[in-house]
């Protein structure tokens, strides 16, 4: 269609970030804008910001954000004129846009055809290169057992690649160093596919080694325009997701950027791509010259305010303007270098597990752009997506974007759930990433993280913390001591008096306060009475000990005893049981999966703590707190010669 459309109300099918970012936007132009929200979400900020907001249904982003009737009777009865998706949940749905087209609501975003080719791997991966675009050596597996993959395989040699033809965001991906593997990886490949698109078709590809994620903007509109918006540098990921993301890329070589905006026009005038989208290349590290289709996602992606950053345009102001049958305007020249990190729900030190609660402070860096789903008092829950934030820094160059970006998360606070802001840092400052030396491998080579333990200044601020929320000197110090606190932000504190107070660290650690005064440092207290205190992005979380708590563990100290397992196998995080691995009462082997939890995003294993029978306590569906019990696995000895 050429013809423009009025649109004055728009729903945002979305939560979090990207919904009040799209508010925003929204609400500058003029428009009536228009929340949905889950039961969980009831309270959450993109709810208070809209003009109108929709209930759409219970927690379970099945159960209201992805179901479709719910987001289009929400359009109708708020009288909304268009749809805007943002990204994840429904954004690349053909089921929403049709229903849209049916409703006569405008969806905003490409066509059904555009998403049906592009939202498919196996079909998209066909469509480009037969237009000449490049791809990675490989095949789809759809229709195919196991014994045939197999064979097909040898055509492509080891390592591989198996992901989920459908969807996206790494989810479902699995790799595969030699064939020993390969059933294991396309059962759990398969199943994560199914829970998470329904759809549990395959494609295998060549692992390049050491690759680098580039990845075009294009843009298009309804007059037959299809332009380049420049490129982004995706490649520090981990598991897959992304999490740093930079405009432009840390250096390709003279020539390469043409070649693949050219190679993203063509692919998106393939499909008469109309609206953001976004064409993703891996280039090979070790020869930069060659690049290879990897997919494209049909939506706006949660990286484009590097892109906005350095064209200085507003993306969903575009996606507006085209929505409405406008045409493009000649793309601008980029200037200066912009850097995003995103902030998860997470904790590095536990092997990047989820990290759900209540938000007890949120302090905002200033001089840089934050797009954050929470405030202070937010509940971060295991239902979405862990990114809870995002940080955006620009410079004349990007090395100036990488320090002003450090800056920023070190002044950045959030108290009641663990974040990998500290872990950013490190990222940010390391020395390969500093000189642009960048593969998707990189993150893993700083793994595992470990647990740093609290400053002199964050323990005082615990304590301080401490006396102020008991409101009894006694409880913790010898004398009454004036002290002075803003916003959870403490200030000098004379103790020359104070007896030490202990507290008793995550890592299980006892760490003791000086009396020392401490300035800068954060601390909120948790409905739990443990202490959460940040100094320069980093938090911790610290549970005040009692006199006999600490007696005892001095008297442990003296006395150890050799550890022995314990029957219980735990949930490591809050999540789902997506599955159940072994059978009541069948014999396990020590470190043998027995169930799987998902959250956000994640699955998880929970093995077996030693040999022995298993009684399960969970099904599948059932929903697990962290540490809640979910199998015992009661001791006996295994025959040898005894397989499981």
């Amino acid at each position: 269609m050429n013809e423009s459309q009025t649109i004055e109300a728009v729903l945002v099918a979305n939560r979090g970030e990207i919904a009040r970012r799209i508010i925003r936007t929204v609400r500058e132009r003029g428009m009536r804008s228009i929340a949905v929200y889950s039961e969980a979400d009831a309270d959450a900020a993109h709810v208070r910001e809209a003009d109108d907001a929709v209930l759409i249904g219970p927690a379970p982003a099945s159960e209201s954000y992805l179901d479709v009737e719910a987001v289009i009777n929400a359009a109708r009865d708020s009288g909304a004129h268009a749809i805007h998706p943002g990204y994840g949940f429904l954004s690349e749905s053909v089921a929403l846009a049709e229903a849209c087209a049916r409703a006569g609501i405008i969806f905003i975003g490409p066509s059904t055809r555009a998403i049906e080719i592009m939202g498919d791997k196996a079909k998209a991966r066909d469509h480009v290169a037969a237009r000449g675009v490049p791809v990675v050596p490989g095949f789809t597996a759809e229709g195919l057992s196991d014994a045939e993959i197999a064979v097909r395989v040898q055509e492509i040699g080891y390592p591989l690649l198996v992901k989920p033809s459908a969807g996206g965001g790494g989810k479902g991906m699995e790799i595969v160093s030699e064939a020993d593997g390969l059933g294991t990886a396309l059962a759990s490949a398969r199943r994560i596919a199914r829970a998470a698109f329904a759809d549990d078709a395959l494609v295998l590809e060549r692992l390049i080694q050491r690759p680098r994620h580039i990845e075009v903007q294009v843009f298009g509109d309804s007059h037959g325009s299809v332009i380049a918006l420049g490129e982004r540098e995706c490649t520090l990921q981990r598991r897959h997701q992304k999490v740093i993301e930079e405009a432009p890329s840390a250096g390709l070589p003279a020539g390469l950027t043409e070649r693949l905006f050219e190679a993203a026009v063509r692919a998106a005038e393939s499909v008469a791509y109309v609206g953001a989208g976004t064409v993703e290349f891996l280039v090979d590290a070790d020869a930069p010259d060659d690049f290879f289709f990897i997919e494209m996602n049909t939506r706006l992606q949660v990286e484009h305010p590097v892109t906005e950053a350095v064209t200085g345009l507003d993306l969903v102001a575009l996606q507006l303007d085209v929505a409405a049958g406008g045409a493009l305007p000649a793309p601008p020249v980029p200037s200066g270098h912009a850097v995003e990190a995103r902030i998860y729900a997470e904790s590095p030190e536990r092997d990047f597990l989820p990290s759900t609660g209540r938000v007890l402070h949120f302090t905002a860096p200033t001089g840089v752009r934050v797009d954050a789903a929470i405030e202070t008092g937010s509940e971060v829950t295991g239902f979405y997506d862990p990114m809870i934030a995002k940080v955006i820094a620009y410079g004349p160059d990007r090395a100036s974007a990488l320090i002003r970006l450090d800056r920023a998360l070190a002044q950045t606070v959030v108290l009641g759930v663990d974040t990998n802001i500290a872990f950013l840092r490190q990222l940010l400052t390391n020395e390969r990433v500093v000189d642009g030396d960048l593969d998707t491998g990189l993150i893993d080579t700083l793994l595992p993280v470990r647990p740093a333990p609290p400053s002199a200044a964050m323990i005082t601020g615990a304590k301080q913390e401490l006396f102020h929320e008991t409101g009894r000197a006694e409880s913790c110090l010898t004398q009454d001591v004036p002290f002075r606190r803003s916003g959870g932000v403490w200030g000098a504190l004379t103790d020359s008096g104070a007896r030490a107070v202990a507290f008793l660290t995550d890592a299980e650690d006892v760490v003791e306060s000086s009396s020392e005064a401490t300035t800068g440092v954060t601390a909120a207290t948790d409905a739990d009475g443990a202490i959460w205190v940040s100094e320069d992005g980093r938090s911790a979380r610290l549970r005040p000990m009692d006199r006999r708590q600490r007696m005892l563990r001095r008297l442990a100290a003296q006395h150890p005893v050799s550890a022995e397992t314990t029957p219980e196998a735990r949930a490591p995080m809050p999540g789902s049981i997506v599955a159940v691995h072994v059978a009541e009462g069948e014999t396990v082997r020590s470190g043998q999966p027995l169930v799987s939890i998902e959250a956000m995003k994640m699955e998880h294993p929970v093995l077996a703590p030693h040999d022995g029978t298993v009684h399960l306590l969970v099904k599948v569906g059932d929903q697990a707190k962290r540490d809640q019990a979910v199998a015992m696995v009661a001791p006996e000895d295994i025959p040898e010669g005894v397989t499981t």
